[in-house]
Protein backbone atom coordinates (compact mmCIF):
# COMPACT_ATOMS: atom_id res chain seq x y z
CA UNK A 1 0.00 0.00 0.00
CA UNK A 2 1.25 3.63 -0.67
CA UNK A 3 0.66 5.76 2.36
CA UNK A 4 -0.06 9.34 1.70
CA UNK A 5 0.23 12.53 4.11
CA UNK A 6 -1.99 15.79 2.22
CA UNK A 7 -4.02 18.26 2.55
CA UNK A 8 -7.31 19.44 0.73
CA UNK A 9 -9.24 22.77 1.98
CA UNK A 10 -6.63 23.46 4.75
CA UNK A 11 -7.34 19.56 6.25
CA UNK A 12 -4.63 17.34 7.02
CA UNK A 13 -5.19 13.59 6.30
CA UNK A 14 -3.31 10.75 5.64
CA UNK A 15 -4.83 8.30 2.42
CA UNK A 16 -3.78 4.97 0.04
CA UNK A 17 -2.73 6.21 -3.20
CA UNK A 18 -4.23 3.97 -5.88
CA UNK A 19 -4.39 3.40 -9.84
CA UNK A 20 -1.50 3.66 -11.95
CA UNK A 21 0.14 7.01 -13.63
CA UNK A 22 -1.08 7.93 -17.12
CA UNK A 23 1.68 9.69 -17.46
CA UNK A 24 4.60 7.49 -16.53
CA UNK A 25 6.26 7.42 -13.18
CA UNK A 26 6.37 10.50 -10.90
CA UNK A 27 3.00 11.44 -12.61
CA UNK A 28 -0.67 11.80 -10.81
CA UNK A 29 -2.90 11.72 -13.54
CA UNK A 30 -4.97 8.63 -12.90
CA UNK A 31 -4.04 8.33 -9.14
CA UNK A 32 -6.49 8.62 -6.42
CA UNK A 33 -5.88 8.80 -2.88
CA UNK A 34 -8.86 6.64 -0.71
CA UNK A 35 -9.12 9.01 2.78
CA UNK A 36 -7.63 6.95 5.81
CA UNK A 37 -9.81 6.95 9.24
CA UNK A 38 -7.31 7.16 11.94
CA UNK A 39 -3.73 6.74 11.04
CA UNK A 40 -1.15 4.34 9.84
CA UNK A 41 0.27 3.58 12.54
CA UNK A 42 -2.15 1.50 14.30
CA UNK A 43 -5.49 -0.58 12.70
CA UNK A 44 -7.32 1.92 10.09
CA UNK A 45 -9.85 2.07 7.93
CA UNK A 46 -10.63 3.22 4.40
CA UNK A 47 -13.18 5.49 4.33
CA UNK A 48 -13.94 4.92 0.41
CA UNK A 49 -14.21 8.58 -0.07
CA UNK A 50 -11.85 9.03 -2.95
CA UNK A 51 -10.01 11.96 -4.38
CA UNK A 52 -7.97 12.51 -7.43
CA UNK A 53 -3.84 13.02 -6.50
CA UNK A 54 -3.54 16.13 -8.45
CA UNK A 55 -6.38 17.77 -6.44
CA UNK A 56 -4.49 17.44 -3.24
CA UNK A 57 -1.09 19.18 -1.75
CA UNK A 58 1.42 16.02 -0.80
CA UNK A 59 2.64 16.41 2.22
CA UNK A 60 5.95 15.08 3.69
CA UNK A 61 4.68 11.38 4.51
CA UNK A 62 5.52 11.74 8.57
CA UNK A 63 6.82 14.24 10.35
CA UNK A 64 9.42 12.49 12.55
CA UNK A 65 10.16 13.29 16.20
CA UNK A 66 13.78 12.61 14.57
CA UNK A 67 15.52 11.55 11.68
CA UNK A 68 18.69 9.23 11.82
CA UNK A 69 21.17 9.15 8.79
CA UNK A 70 24.05 7.06 8.10
CA UNK A 71 27.21 8.11 6.53
CA UNK A 72 29.38 6.69 4.52
CA UNK A 73 27.33 3.24 3.93
CA UNK A 74 28.28 2.95 0.41
CA UNK A 75 32.11 2.36 -0.36
CA UNK A 76 32.02 4.20 -3.84
CA UNK A 77 30.14 7.31 -2.27
CA UNK A 78 32.92 7.38 0.66
CA UNK A 79 35.71 6.99 -1.79
CA UNK A 80 34.33 9.84 -4.19
CA UNK A 81 34.89 12.07 -0.94
CA UNK A 82 38.35 10.72 0.20
CA UNK A 83 36.74 8.62 3.03
CA UNK A 84 37.40 5.97 4.60
CA UNK A 85 34.58 3.32 4.90
CA UNK A 86 33.36 3.11 8.57
CA UNK A 87 33.43 -0.03 10.08
CA UNK A 88 30.13 0.37 12.08
CA UNK A 89 27.25 2.61 11.14
CA UNK A 90 27.96 6.23 11.57
CA UNK A 91 24.86 7.88 12.70
CA UNK A 92 24.05 11.46 12.94
CA UNK A 93 20.48 13.28 13.34
CA UNK A 94 18.77 15.42 10.89
CA UNK A 95 16.33 17.52 12.68
CA UNK A 96 12.70 17.53 11.99
CA UNK A 97 12.88 21.10 10.88
CA UNK A 98 14.84 19.80 7.73
CA UNK A 99 12.14 17.96 6.76
CA UNK A 100 10.01 19.11 3.61
CA UNK A 101 7.49 17.39 1.39
CA UNK A 102 7.46 16.23 -2.57
CA UNK A 103 6.93 19.79 -4.50
CA UNK A 104 8.34 22.00 -1.84
CA UNK A 105 11.16 24.02 -2.00
CA UNK A 106 14.78 23.31 -0.63
CA UNK A 107 16.35 26.90 0.19
CA UNK A 108 20.00 27.30 -0.74
CA UNK A 109 21.34 28.17 2.63
CA UNK A 110 23.35 31.67 3.20
CA UNK A 111 26.35 30.22 4.80
CA UNK A 112 26.99 27.57 1.79
CA UNK A 113 28.63 28.13 -1.63
CA UNK A 114 28.52 24.16 -1.93
CA UNK A 115 25.38 22.49 -1.89
CA UNK A 116 24.98 18.43 -2.76
CA UNK A 117 22.21 16.27 -3.40
CA UNK A 118 22.92 12.97 -2.18
CA UNK A 119 19.45 10.25 -3.04
CA UNK A 120 18.83 7.76 -0.44
CA UNK A 121 16.20 5.42 0.68
CA UNK A 122 14.51 6.06 3.95
CA UNK A 123 13.52 3.78 6.49
CA UNK A 124 10.06 4.77 8.29
CA UNK A 125 9.27 3.26 11.78
CA UNK A 126 5.88 1.84 12.60
CA UNK A 127 5.44 1.42 16.05
CA UNK A 128 7.69 1.95 19.32
CA UNK A 129 10.38 -0.01 19.64
CA UNK A 130 13.89 -0.20 21.78
CA UNK A 131 16.86 -2.75 21.78
CA UNK A 132 15.46 -4.26 18.38
CA UNK A 133 16.81 -7.67 17.31
CA UNK A 134 18.13 -8.25 13.95
CA UNK A 135 15.10 -10.91 13.54
CA UNK A 136 12.30 -8.60 14.67
CA UNK A 137 13.46 -5.62 12.31
CA UNK A 138 10.99 -6.79 9.88
CA UNK A 139 7.82 -6.33 12.63
CA UNK A 140 9.08 -2.45 13.36
CA UNK A 141 9.58 -1.19 9.61
CA UNK A 142 6.06 0.60 8.04
CA UNK A 143 7.17 1.04 5.07
CA UNK A 144 9.86 2.99 2.85
CA UNK A 145 9.91 6.33 0.93
CA UNK A 146 12.50 8.18 -0.79
CA UNK A 147 14.85 10.45 0.51
CA UNK A 148 17.35 13.71 -0.27
CA UNK A 149 19.91 14.30 2.47
CA UNK A 150 21.04 17.78 0.84
CA UNK A 151 23.93 18.64 2.03
CA UNK A 152 26.06 21.69 2.69
CA UNK A 153 29.54 19.99 1.38
CA UNK A 154 31.51 22.80 1.88
CA UNK A 155 30.29 23.51 5.37
CA UNK A 156 30.34 19.50 6.37
CA UNK A 157 34.32 19.69 5.24
CA UNK A 158 35.07 22.85 7.60
CA UNK A 159 32.92 22.10 10.74
CA UNK A 160 33.80 19.16 13.00
CA UNK A 161 30.33 18.78 13.77
CA UNK A 162 27.54 17.94 10.59
CA UNK A 163 24.62 19.47 12.52
CA UNK A 164 24.43 23.17 9.94
CA UNK A 165 25.81 21.39 6.89
CA UNK A 166 23.31 18.49 6.98
CA UNK A 167 20.33 20.29 9.33
CA UNK A 168 19.63 23.36 7.72
CA UNK A 169 15.81 23.67 6.76
CA UNK A 170 14.51 21.91 3.71
CA UNK A 171 17.68 19.96 3.83
CA UNK A 172 15.54 16.54 4.20
CA UNK A 173 12.36 16.17 1.38
CA UNK A 174 10.88 12.93 1.93
CA UNK A 175 8.19 11.84 -0.36
CA UNK A 176 6.06 11.22 -2.11
CA UNK A 177 4.58 8.44 0.05
CA UNK A 178 5.15 5.56 2.14
CA UNK A 179 4.92 1.89 -0.20
CA UNK A 180 4.44 -0.81 2.71
CA UNK A 181 4.54 -3.47 0.29
CA UNK A 182 7.88 -4.11 -0.02
CA UNK A 183 9.76 -6.60 2.31
CA UNK A 184 13.08 -6.37 3.76
CA UNK A 185 14.28 -8.56 1.20
CA UNK A 186 13.21 -6.33 -1.87
CA UNK A 187 14.08 -3.73 0.03
CA UNK A 188 17.96 -4.79 -0.04
CA UNK A 189 18.05 -4.53 -3.59
CA UNK A 190 15.86 -1.51 -5.60
CA UNK A 191 17.32 0.73 -7.99
CA UNK A 192 18.39 4.50 -7.15
CA UNK A 193 18.78 7.30 -8.93
CA UNK A 194 19.18 10.96 -8.47
CA UNK A 195 18.66 13.46 -11.70
CA UNK A 196 19.24 17.53 -11.44
CA UNK A 197 17.38 18.85 -14.54
CA UNK A 198 16.88 15.51 -16.28
CA UNK A 199 20.20 15.30 -16.13
CA UNK A 200 21.18 11.58 -14.36
CA UNK A 201 23.58 11.81 -11.63
CA UNK A 202 23.10 9.33 -9.12
CA UNK A 203 22.91 5.36 -10.49
CA UNK A 204 23.12 2.84 -7.62
CA UNK A 205 21.18 0.04 -5.85
CA UNK A 206 20.36 -0.67 -2.34
CA UNK A 207 22.14 -3.84 -2.42
CA UNK A 208 25.47 -1.59 -2.57
CA UNK A 209 24.72 -0.99 1.15
CA UNK A 210 27.91 -1.68 3.32
CA UNK A 211 25.97 -2.14 6.34
CA UNK A 212 21.73 -3.16 5.50
CA UNK A 213 18.97 -2.25 6.84
CA UNK A 214 18.55 -4.49 9.34
CA UNK A 215 21.81 -3.92 11.25
CA UNK A 216 20.98 0.13 11.21
CA UNK A 217 17.73 -0.70 13.25
CA UNK A 218 19.78 -2.78 15.46
CA UNK A 219 22.43 -0.52 15.78
CA UNK A 220 20.26 2.61 16.38
CA UNK A 221 17.87 1.18 18.88
CA UNK A 222 21.20 0.02 21.26
CA UNK A 223 20.95 3.47 21.56
CA UNK A 224 18.03 4.99 21.65
CA UNK A 225 14.25 4.79 21.15
CA UNK A 226 12.75 5.13 17.75
CA UNK A 227 8.93 6.35 17.87
CA UNK A 228 6.32 5.72 15.06
CA UNK A 229 7.07 7.90 11.99
CA UNK A 230 10.95 8.43 12.80
CA UNK A 231 13.25 7.98 9.99
CA UNK A 232 16.31 6.08 9.26
CA UNK A 233 18.18 7.13 5.66
CA UNK A 234 20.01 4.52 4.71
CA UNK A 235 23.17 6.01 2.75
CA UNK A 236 23.89 7.33 -0.78
CA UNK A 237 25.49 5.84 -3.64
CA UNK A 238 28.05 7.27 -5.47
CA UNK A 239 27.45 10.34 -7.86
CA UNK A 240 26.63 13.08 -5.50
CA UNK A 241 26.65 16.99 -7.31
CA UNK A 242 26.02 20.14 -6.64
CA UNK A 243 22.50 21.58 -6.78
CA UNK A 244 22.14 25.34 -7.86
CA UNK A 245 18.81 27.95 -7.12
CA UNK A 246 16.50 27.11 -10.03
CA UNK A 247 17.54 23.58 -10.58
CA UNK A 248 14.92 20.79 -10.13
CA UNK A 249 16.17 17.61 -8.27
CA UNK A 250 14.27 14.19 -8.68
CA UNK A 251 15.43 11.15 -6.18
CA UNK A 252 13.79 7.74 -7.75
CA UNK A 253 13.50 4.48 -6.18
CA UNK A 254 12.58 1.68 -7.60
CA UNK A 255 8.69 0.30 -5.99
CA UNK A 256 8.17 3.30 -4.59
CA UNK A 257 7.92 6.99 -6.38
CA UNK A 258 9.71 9.72 -7.35
CA UNK A 259 10.51 12.74 -4.94
CA UNK A 260 11.11 15.78 -6.58
CA UNK A 261 12.07 19.31 -5.54
CA UNK A 262 13.18 22.48 -7.03
CA UNK A 263 16.05 24.63 -5.25
CA UNK A 264 15.91 28.62 -4.57
CA UNK A 265 18.05 31.44 -2.81
CA UNK A 266 16.78 32.68 -0.22
CA UNK A 267 15.12 35.60 0.41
Amino acid sequence: MRIARFSIDGNVAFGAVKGDPASGPGGTDGLVVDIIKGVPFADFELSGTKVPLDKVRLLPPVLPSKVVAIGRNYAAHAAELGNEVPAAPWAFFKPSTSVIGPGDSIVYPSFSREVHHEAELAVVIGRLCREVPRERVKDVVLGYTCANDVTARDTQQTEKQWARAKGFDSSCPLGPWIETGIGLDAAADLAITATVNGELRQAGRTGQMIHPIEDLVVSITEAMTLLPGDVILTGTPAGVGPLHPGDEVAVTIEGIGTLTNKVISRG
